[in-house]
């Protein structure tokens, strides 16, 4: 007898997802936007700095002998991270570069060989991957492998299936790791763009699936949620934490993703309402103010860690965007906003820019490296227009050697 396909039902009343053929479909909060492969953007986008500072001591957990176990809701965006990203508190340092490596590992474990017999899969079997990637000594251990179908056809050796691996759930299973955690994590990690059939967009790339083809392949949706769903219910009497990570298009299906449990209230235990973080690197906009608040309303926690000169941070919606504002920025058109892009979370802005290299601003590897030099400069801020507009300058002359960024 079959066993039964987890097919929830994704809500789409009323908001618009603009995918390959730009046909709308519906959403029941507004307007949500999935774009496709376009240039490059220039506009340099305002940052949320962090308020109260006066609370600080009250509210911040002291560095030193703290232990993140008593602080992990906090680090995790229980508060909007409010007074540990100005300056950046080490705790959350910490996490965000662990999360990042958890990332750094999919790409480490992508096969790019053409002649590999496991081309654009993962290089090892899921019970060694983390190994070796150099993670032995994560605490976590991978539960399953997911695979997203785009919406396209791409011819592939031996006729195999056109589903290309892009990441993995975990789940901390070492108990010293859980009780250093102060809970026990289920953890979901996105690798970014790595070949152009991934450009088909991300809603197509969140749904599209291959049930009949050869190997009757999930969308990468399903596969998820059925997922997270068995490990909610096995570990349903802990303490849990669902935490998602991505760079790049991996942090769009991860947004995708938070947003599609908290919908669906899957991270409702008989006891709690399970946190659900998002560590997004180098992440584009993915919805409309109204995606926005109502990611707010479902308490989906964002960080997201960017490059002020990182162009794919600021699409799509160049210039219609959150800070779209007419006459000087005393006035915003109603009409115009409800349709702008906006990010998601609170940002911690990183700086860096190697005119030698100007690839290196979307480099993920970049990122971590930088996250992991105490001394570098992170922070949070507010500019005018001109300084947008100087920034925008800069980029316009570097736009060719961008072309080559591979998401």
């Amino acid at each position: 007898m079959a066993s039964k396909v987890f097919r929830p039902r994704l809500n789409l009343n009323h908001v618009t997802f603009q995918g390959n053929n730009n046909q709308a479909q519906s959403h029941s909060f507004g307007q949500v936007f999935l774009h496709k492969k376009t240039g490059v953007s220039s506009s340099r986008q305002s940052v949320v700095a962090a308020e109260a500072a006066a609370m600080a001591e009250e509210t911040t957990p002291k560095t030193g002998n703290s232990a993140l176990s008593h602080f992990w809701r906090e680090v995790q965006g229980s508060n909007n991270w409010e007074n540990l990203v100005e300056p950046l508190h080490p705790l959350l340092r910490k996490e965000i570069i662990r999360y990042g490596e958890f990332v750094a590992a999919c790409y480490k474990a992508f096969d790019l060989d053409p002649t590999s017999k496991r081309y654009l899969h993962c290089k090892y079997g899921r019970s060694r991957m983390l190994n070796e990637v150099g993670m032995e000594d994560c605490g976590y251990t991978v539960t399953k492998y997911i695979y997203a179908t785009p919406d396209i056809n791409i011819p592939m050796q031996n006729e195999a299936s056109r589903g290309y691996w892009i990441g993995y759930v975990a789940v901390s299973s070492d108990e010293s790791t859980v009780k250093s955690l102060g809970r026990r994590d289920l953890l979901i990690a996105f690798r970014g763009t790595v070949t152009n059939h991934e450009w088909s967009g991300f809603l197509s790339l969140y749904t599209s699936d291959e049930t009949k083809g050869k190997f009757g392949l999930e969308s990468c949706r399903e596969q998820l949620l059925s997922e997270v769903s068995r490990l909610l219910n096995k570990h349903k009497v802990e303490n849990l934490s669902i935490t998602l990570a991505g760079h790049s298009m991996g942090s769009a299906l991860a947004l995708l993703l938070a947003y599609d449990i908290a919908e669906l209230g899957l991270n409702k235990t008989d006891h709690e309402t399970v946190p659900i973080t998002v560590f997004s690197f180098g992440g584009p906009r993915l919805g409309n103010p109204s995606f926005k608040q109502r990611c707010e309303e479902l308490r989906v926690k964002v960080m997201r860690i960017v490059n002020v000169n990182d162009p794919i941070t600021k699409l799509p919606g160049m210039f219609l965007n959150e800070n779209f504002r007419v006459l000087g920025g005393r006035y915003e058109l109603p009409w115009i906003s409800c349709s702008c892009y906006a990010h998601v979370g609170v940002e911690l802005v990183m700086d860096f820019f190697n005119v030698q290299n100007p690839s290196c601003v979307h480099d993920f590897e970049t990122y971590i490296s930088l996250l992991k030099c105490p001394t570098k400069t992170l922070h949070t801020q507010k500019e005018g227009f001109d300084n947008l507009l100087n920034r925008a300058r800069e980029l316009i002359f570097s736009a060719r050697s961008l072309k080559s960024i591979c998401l």
